[in-house]
């Protein structure tokens, strides 16, 4: 395959994908919604402080060690909320102005994935079933675009169509798994931050908002995927 072979199929497969745009188009605005609104929500909530002057890795280790989880690290990570437990390596990564911040919106997204490690501890079923998707899922995020392009090539885009189909499904379910993972951890995250006095019952709401926010751009993956995928149906419709 030539390089200039690759880039006219692209072009191709941008074209085809124009069909039924209107489609994505309720998920690409939900989607800009959700980031916006996440964005300054938790520029609002990093400016207050907790009454308790914890930081978000001492929240965390608190959860964790009330668990029972005190072999389980809290690390430091680069990025901007790039904040996330790791199942694999069993640890708990906070991005730097949330390790080492002070505020309810640095309590709040400790805590939040202080309640993953608690779902995983608990053998929380959505979580599993989530971690068993990641190999598939990662695979199909990658492969669907390429099959499409080789459809083309190949002159027989109507049936790779329906492979793409079979993949971008696994990535719509996966995204619906996502949804009550992220849900309960934010529960055992609130819950947790009242019962163990980490924070005031009056900050809870402000704790809320900011988790909220978080798990719109969730919600907003969810529904992209699921109208890409029926954007696929329409083309396969269409195809036949």
């Amino acid at each position: 395959m030539t390089t200039e072979t690759l880039f006219t199929s692209q072009g191709m497969l941008g074209f085809i994908l124009l069909d039924y745009w209107w489609i994505i188009l309720p998920g690409v605005a939900l989607g800009f919604y959700a980031q916006i609104k996440l964005t300054s929500t938790y520029r609002r909530f990093v400016r207050i402080g907790a009454s308790t002057g914890l930081t978000g890795a001492q929240t965390a280790r608190a959860i964790l060690d009330e668990a029972g989880l005190h072999h389980m690290p809290v690390r430091e990570v680069r990025g901007h909320l790039t904040d996330h437990y790791d199942p694999t390596k069993k640890a708990l990564f906070l991005s730097r102005e949330n390790f080492h911040g002070r505020s309810l919106a640095a309590l709040g997204v400790a805590a939040h994935e202080a309640g993953h490690a608690l779902q995983d501890k608990a053998a929380y079923a959505p979580l599993k079933m989530r971690m068993a998707m990641v190999p598939i899922t990662q695979f199909a995020s990658l492969a669907w675009t390429g099959i499409l392009i080789l459809g083309l090539l190949m002159g027989t885009f109507s049936q790779f169509l329906g492979i793409a189909i079979g993949l971008f499904t696994i990535i719509a379910f996966f995204q619906v798994i996502t949804l009550p993972v992220e849900f309960d951890a934010s529960r055992r995250a609130k819950e947790q931050l009242v019962r163990l006095g980490l924070i005031r019952e009056e900050e809870r709401t402000g704790v809320s908002k900011v988790l909220n926010a978080a798990a719109m751009t969730y919600v907003a993956a969810m529904v992209t995927s699921i109208l890409q995928l029926a954007q696929f149906v329409m083309l396969a419709r269409d195809e036949s």
